[in-house]
């Protein structure tokens, strides 16, 4: 058995040999045999004598061996891989007009690699197969590559003619010539050329208005997707799911997204986790839809990034991930997804899986606002009204702008801010009836409207005083919780403006509101406790409530406080902590100056309503 194994290894080492000098045989007798011989051979899968005899035909200077010695080392065939020596000898073959040399080469220089260079990012990629590879080398050679191009096109090559076309669509500004590309995509198209019926449905796609028009962009898309472009496969089902140019079909549609996320699209992954996810045209799979949509996303797919953050965000039955959708918002927003910079800078504003950082927030929306998304010219314009923004002088100017536009489009929660910039002449002149006329309008559907609304009745500011009718605002928002409007009615209740007095109901309200930690309610519950009051007088309680309101900077309260301990009103005398809180309050004077009166002072009835004035401050949203 093992003489018969030798022997079979011997007369097969005998053929190689054989085969060999048979090789050198025909390359001395003619260069031309030593082509034909290569070709044979290649045929053959015997790749490592192929590419001898190209090499020897190839420097006898035969045009088509200097192409396939160029084509071996492209694709590692028979010799170490290396685009230079591709490149080198594809320069020589192109010389000579070999037309598939000359496009084959134009594609390299796209790539930015010609004769004399080796970037590493081509390594085992095909061009012959992906002339449009969503990557490139960074420094392409546009001028190199329209020559050679150019030349493969004019004397008839299919393949050269989609070249030119994608570098006069593609190319640098100065070398664009959409008319003339869209010419020769249709004749590489109408010769059968994958590349070219791709590239001339993407031109026609630009154009076309009518229905019949779009019939031929997905005619062209099917011929490409047929001979297995993945751009091509992707963008039928874009077509296909949306009924445009053929039937609309979700199963069809989604078959298609799975093929191209098969050829590694990253669109078609996106896609193919979209309908996995939402159950369209395929059966709902999470899970699977998860994973396609993340490995789309690492990919560098803002869309799918957005969408995984987006998930994130929301989780469905789990709770959500906020720090997770960050990251993922962060990537898509990297990569100028608009939606998803708003998204992350909500994040920011909110501290929701980050810290809270307003100016980083407003770094994120001017992303999506310079985008042009209107929401979020209105969540930056608010930041920017409350001094979060670059400090650049038109930032007021913008906001209000911005804010202007949003409330005249319907914008509610716009228009609550707007009137409240002309209220304060934030970024715009102030002026009081218009200020009105916007507050008015979001008070229909923001409650925070309907309390600013009518403290502009109370205080006639832009209208006619009408303490009554700004009470029944102000009552409408308390009743919804807005702390500033709980403490508003309590005064006015306290104080009998605009309906009857009512001071248990005043103490209640206050009693909200200090729960949510209004400190001037907290104040006023002491002033009411302390007596005086239609309410149970109740020292320990006063000083309760006049220490919280201290302890949170009111300089009344700290006043009140001194009082109660230097004089033992609540039984507990210390001289010491009292003179402390005294001059806190001497400190705290300056500090309250600019603050809003309705959320740090309780106004007794016997004031004049000359006090009851308050300044009007930028809703905080």
């Amino acid at each position: 058995m093992r003489c018969t194994e030798e022997g079979t290894a011997g007369r097969k080492c005998a053929a190689t040999r054989r085969a060999r000098i048979l090789d050198r045989v025909v390359g001395l007798l003619s260069s031309s045999a030593a082509l034909r011989r290569a070709i044979r051979l290649k045929k053959q899968s015997q790749t490592t004598r192929a590419f001898a005899l190209f090499a020897f035909a190839a420097d006898a200077g035969i045009a088509e061996a200097a192409y396939e010695v160029g084509r071996c080392y492209l694709e590692g065939s028979g010799v170490p891989l290396s685009v230079a020596e591709s490149a080198r000898w594809l320069t020589r073959a192109a010389a000579q007009e070999h037309v598939e040399a000359q496009w084959l080469l134009a594609a390299l220089h796209i790539h930015g690699v010609g004769a004399g260079a080796d970037p590493q990012a081509l390594a085992g990629e095909s061009t012959s197969t992906n002339l449009f590879p969503a990557k490139r080398a960074p420094a392409p050679d546009f001028v190199a590559a329209e020559k050679w191009a150019r030349r493969a096109a004019e004397r008839g090559s299919a393949d050269g003619q989609a070249v030119l076309a994608y570098i006069l669509t593609s190319g640098p500004e100065s070398m664009r010539n959409p008319e003339e590309a869209h010419a020769w995509y249709k004749r590489a198209a109408e010769a059968g050329c994958p590349q070219g019926a791709l590239g001339y449905a993407q031109s026609l796609a630009r154009s076309v208005k009518d229905e019949e028009g779009r019939r031929r962009v997905v005619e062209n898309l099917r011929r490409a997707a047929q001979a297995g472009l993945a751009p091509a496969i992707h963008l039928l089902g874009v077509m296909t799911e949306h009924g445009c140019g053929t039937e609309r079909d979700p199963a069809a549609a989604a078959e298609l997204y799975r093929q191209a996320a098969a050829k590694n699209s990253r669109s078609g992954q996106a896609n193919w986790g979209r309908m996995l996810m939402q159950g369209l045209g395929v059966k709902p799979n999470p899970a699977e839809g998860e994973s396609w949509l993340r490995r789309a996303a690492l990919a560098g797919d803002p869309d799918a990034a957005a969408f995984v953050g987006d998930l994130y965000a929301k989780r469905g039955a789990l709770p959500p991930n906020h720090a997770e959708a960050a990251i993922w918002f962060r990537r898509a927003a990297e990569a100028g997804h608009q939606t998803a910079a708003r998204a992350l800078g909500l994040l920011y504003l909110t501290g929701a899986g980050v810290a809270c950082d307003p100016k980083e927030a407003a770094s994120w929306l001017r992303i999506a606002a310079d985008g042009g998304d209107a929401q979020a010219r209105v969540d930056l314009a608010n930041l920017l009204l409350r001094g979060f923004g670059d400090g650049r002088a038109e930032d007021l100017t913008d906001a209000r702008h911005w804010l202007e536009q949003a409330a005249s489009a319907g914008n509610l929660v716009a228009a609550l801010n707007y009137g409240l910039c002309l209220a304060e002449g934030a970024g715009v002149e102030r002026d009081d009836r218009q200020a009105v006329r916007y507050l008015r309008r979001a008070a229909d559907g923001v409650a925070n409207a309907q309390y600013w609304y009518g403290r502009m009745l109370v205080d006639g500011r832009g209208t006619e005083a009408n303490a009554e009718a700004g009470r029944a605002w102000i009552a409408r928002a308390a009743a919804v919780g807005i702390a500033d409007a709980e403490a508003a009615l309590a005064e006015m209740m306290v104080n009998g403006r605009g309906g009857p007095r009512d001071h248990l109901a005043a103490a209640a309200l206050f009693e909200k509101a200090a729960g949510k930690g209004h400190v001037g309610a907290m104040y006023a519950l002491g002033v009411l406790s302390g007596g005086g009051h239609d309410v149970p007088t109740d020292s320990p309680v006063a000083q309760h409530w006049f220490r919280a309101a201290a302890e949170r900077g009111h300089s009344e309260a700290q006043k009140m406080l001194d009082r109660y301990l230097a004089q033992g009103l609540a039984g507990e005398r210390d001289l010491e902590a009292a003179r402390l809180w005294l001059g806190r309050a001497s400190a705290q004077v300056l500090a309250d100056a600019g603050l809003d009166l309705a959320s740090k002072q309780f106004v007794p009835p016997t004031q004049s309503s000359e006090r009851m004035r308050r300044p009007i401050h930028l809703a905080k949203l």
